[in-house]
């Protein structure tokens, strides 16, 4: 793996736990049980996508991110609706 690729993939992981997070702390301050949910949801799933990586399944990571990005798309709709 090329040095730059670490750095891609640490900035990526930072950046996508913060917009979990935060999809997690803003569900929580508003108290919507539903939208909580679905972000620890979609928490859960990316980080089983990182075993996927780990014993090279690039099918299962790429199913996993399809999962989560509903998830996260469904926790956006209950914080909007």
């Amino acid at each position: 793996m090329d040095k730059f690729e670490n750095y891609a993939l640490a900035l990526m992981v930072v950046f996508g736990a913060l917009i979990i997070g935060g999809l997690m702390a803003v569900h929580i301050a508003w108290l919507h049980k539903a939208g909580f949910l679905l972000a620890l949801g979609a928490a859960i799933i990316v980080w089983a996508a990182g075993f996927a990586v780990l014993f090279d399944k690039p099918r299962l990571y790429g199913l996993s991110l399809l999962i989560a990005i509903g998830l996260i798309a469904s926790s956006i709709a209950v914080l909007i609706v």
